[in-house]
C-alpha cells in the first residue's frame, strides 16, 4: 500500500513539473505547444471520435462528450453529458445497479476539462490557470502563496472548491472530474444482454416494493391510458424488484396486436421515445416515476469505443489496468466511480442484492427442509409396504402349500418331496439348535430381562441424557424390538407350516398304506 502511494505521488509530482514547464514555455514561446505535442491546445478536429492526442486531462473523451452518439453512460455522467438518456439510476445521473440501460440520444458538442464547449485558446488558458493555482499562485506575493498552492492542491485532490491564484483572474473550479481528484476508482458492472426487439423499459418509482405490487394493476392501466389507450396495445410487466432508499424498479414491455391476429413487441427504443415525450413524462411523474430507461445491449462498435476511450478525469493507465483486471470481459465492463456518493450508491445496491440473495437462500432452505420431510415420510412408507409385502408373501406361500397338498393327495411320495422333507428337517434342527436363531432369541430375551432388573435395582442412580439422543435411542430400540417380534412371528409361522407339512405327509403315508394293504 505504501508503494502505491509513493508511485501515485511521483506520478502527480511529474505531472506538476510538466505543468510548470508548460506555463514557463507559454510565457516565453507560445508556439512551442506544437513542438511539445499538446495537440488540443492548438487545433481541433470536429470529425474525429473525440479522443485527441496530448495531455490526458485536457483532451475530449469522445464516448462521454462526443456528438450524436448512442447515449450510454455511468454514474454521474462523466464528461458532463447533460441528456437524461445518457445516465441511469434512481436519480438523474445514476444507474440501476451500477450500469444502466442504453438508448439513443442526441447531444450537443461538449469538450474540455469541465465539459464546456471551449475554444483552443480557452482550453490552454484553463490549463495554464490550473497549473498556476496548483504550483505558483501569485495572489499575495509572499511566502503565503506557497501555503495557498498546497491548499489548492488539497482541494484538487478532494475534488471540490475553488483555486485562487491571481488577483485579476477568476478562480479555478475544482470538480471530482478533474484529473487530480484522488477519490475515484474503477469497478465492474454487468453488460446488458437484452436486445432492442425485447422491448424492455425500466421504470424507477419513488415508492416501496410492497406499494408497487399492490398497485400493479392500477399502474398498468394508467400506463395504457398514457400511451394512448388503444385497444391493439397491451402493457405487460416483466418484473418488479426493490431498490435502495425505498425505491422500486418495474420492467415493462408493450405488445401490439394486428387485425390478422399476429402480435409483436414494441422495440425498447420506440417505447422509450414515447415515454420521453413532455406530456407523457408529466403523467409518469404523477405516478411516481423518477426515470425511465431502455434495457438494450451495447453494439460491438459502442463496446469498442467505450473501452478505447477512458472517461473524463480517469487516468488512461488506470483504465487500461482495469481492462486487464476484468474478471470476465464477456459479461463485465469497467465502470468509473468518482466520489463518495457513487461509492455509497454502489454499496447500497450491493446490500440490496445481498438481501435478495439471502431471501432466495431462505426460500431454497425451506424447500430443502420440506423435501427432507417428504423423503423421511416416503422412506417410512416404503418400509411399511415392504413389511406388508412380506406378510402377503407368507400368506401366498401358505395357500400354495395347501393347494399342493390337495393336488398331491393320493399320490406316492416322490423323490423331490422326500428331498424337500429332508431339507425341512435340517432347517428345523438348525432353528432349534442352542447356538442358532432360537437360542440367540432366548439369550436376547434373557438379557433384556436382566437389564430391566438391573435398571429397577439401580433406580436411585440418575443420568442425564440429551433429549435428541434419547429419542434416537428409543427409536432404534423400537425398531429392534419390532424386528425381533416380526422374526419370532415368522419362526412360529414356519414351525406351524412345517408341522402342517409333516402332518400332511404322515396322512398321505397312512392313506397309501391302507390302499396297498
Amino acid at each position: 500500500m505504501d508503494g502505491w502511494f509513493v508511485h501515485q505521488g511521483r506520478k502527480w509530482f511529474l505531472m506538476l513539473r510538466i505543468l510548470i514547464r508548460l506555463v514557463a514555455c507559454l510565457q516565453e514561446k507560445p508556439y512551442c505547444l506544437k513542438k511539445i505535442g499538446f495537440g488540443p491546445f492548438g487545433t481541433t478536429n470536429t470529425t474525429t471520435t473525440g479522443q485527441t492526442a496530448g495531455f490526458p486531462f485536457g483532451a475530449s473523451t469522445g464516448l462521454f462528450q462526443n456528438t450524436q452518439n448512442k447515449g450510454f453512460g455511468f454514474g454521474g455522467g462523466f464528461g458532463a453529458g447533460t441528456a437524461t438518456g445518457l445516465t441511469t439510476g434512481l436519480v438523474p445521473g445514476s444507474t440501476f445497479g451500477g450500469f444502466g440501460a442504453f438508448g439513443t440520444q442526441q447531444q450537443q458538442q461538449t469538450g474540455g476539462l469541465f465539459g464546456q464547449a471551449l475554444q483552443p485558446q480557452t482550453q490552454s488558458a484553463q490549463l495554464i490557470n490550473t497549473a498556476s493555482a496548483l504550483s505558483a499562485p501569485t495572489l499575495l506575493g509572499d511566502e503565503r502563496d506557497a501555503i495557498l498552492a498546497k491548499w489548492n492542491q488539497l482541494q484538487a485532490f478532494w475534488g471540490t472548491g475553488k483555486g485562487y491564484f491571481h488577483n485579476h483572474l477568476a478562480p479555478v473550479e475544482f470538480t471530482q472530474e478533474n484529473p487530480f481528484c484522488r477519490f475515484k476508482t474503477v469497478g465492474f458492472s454487468c453488460i446488458p444482454s437484452n436486445k432492442d426487439e425485447d422491448g424492455l423499459v425500466a421504470l424507477a418509482f419513488n415508492k416501496k416494493e410492497a406499494d408497487i405490487r399492490n398497485q400493479q394493476q392500477l399502474i398498468v392501466e394508467s400506463l395504457h391510458k398514457i400511451l394512448g389507450g388503444l385497444q391493439q396495445i397491451m402493457v405487460n410487466v416483466e418484473g418488479i424488484r426493490a431498490l435502495p432508499d425505498d425505491q422500486t424498479e418495474m420492467v415493462i414491455y408493450v405488445v401490439e396486436r394486428f387485425p390478422n391476429g399476429n402480435s409483436r413487441r414494441v422495440s425498447a427504443t420506440n417505447l422509450y421515445s414515447s415515454l420521453e415525450q413532455v406530456n407523457v413524462k408529466n403523467h409518469l411523474m404523477q405516478l411516481g416515476v423518477i426515470v425511465a430507461l431502455p434495457r438494450t445491449e451495447l453494439s460491438p462498435a459502442q463496446m469498442k469505443q467505450l473501452l478505447q476511450n477512458p472517461p473524463a478525469g480517469v487516468d488512461p493507465i488506470i483504465w487500461e489496468q482495469a481492462k486487464v483486471d476484468n474478471p470476465d470481459p464477456e459479461k463485465l465492463i469497467p465502470v468509473p466511480m468518482v466520489g463518495f456518493k457513487e461509492l455509497l450508491r454502489r454499496l447500497k445496491f450491493q446490500e440490496q442484492m445481498t438481501k435478495q440473495h439471502q431471501s432466495r437462500l431462505d426460500i431454497i432452505s425451506e424447500d430443502v427442509n420440506e423435501l427432507q420431510k417428504n423423503q423421511a415420510t416416503t422412506v417410512a412408507k416404503i418400509a411399511q409396504y415392504k413389511r406388508k409385502l412380506m406378510d402377503q408373501a407368507h400368506k401366498v406361500l401358505q395357500v400354495l402349500i395347501k393347494q399342493e397338498i390337495q393336488r398331491k393327495a393320493g399320490y406316492a411320495i416322490q423323490a423331490e418331496e422326500e428331498q424337500l422333507r429332508v431339507q425341512l428337517d435340517t432347517i428345523q434342527s438348525e432353528l432349534n439348535a442352542p447356538t442358532q436363531f432360537k437360542g440367540r432369541l432366548n439369550e436376547l430375551m434373557s438379557q433384556i430381562r436382566m437389564q430391566n432388573h438391573v435398571g429397577a435395582v439401580r433406580s436411585e442412580e440418575r443420568y442425564s441424557v440429551d433429549g435428541d439422543l434419547l429419542g434416537e435411542i428409543k427409536q432404534h430400540l423400537k425398531l429392534q424390538q419390532e424386528g425381533l417380534s416380526h422374526l419370532i412371528n415368522v419362526l412360529k409361522e414356519d414351525l406351524e407350516d412345517v408341522k402342517l407339512i409333516e402332518q400332511g405327509l404322515n396322512e398321505s403315508v397312512h392313506i397309501r398304506r391302507d390302499l396297498f394293504s
